[in-house]
């Protein structure tokens, strides 16, 4: 799935994407370093891995979105 970066704290490796219908989900330290990035800038497009939907909806690896 396709995003792109809203927010991002480097201290706690954690930040918000926007999906693309506007819908703000949050990641979590171990999904950015799962993605292997060292930084995230705001408004970067991204690919996430999910699991679970709805309110229960949870990122699981964030890293930048290739051509």
């Amino acid at each position: 799935m396709q995003a792109t970066s809203y927010t991002y704290d480097p201290e706690t490796r954690s930040g918000q994407v926007l999906l693309d219908d506007g819908t703000p989900v949050p990641f979590d330290g171990p999904a950015f370093d799962a993605g292997g990035l060292r930084l995230l800038r705001p408004g970067q497009r991204v690919r996430i891995e999910t699991e679970g939907e709805g309110p229960e909806l949870r990122i699981t690896l964030i890293t930048l979105q290739t051509f």
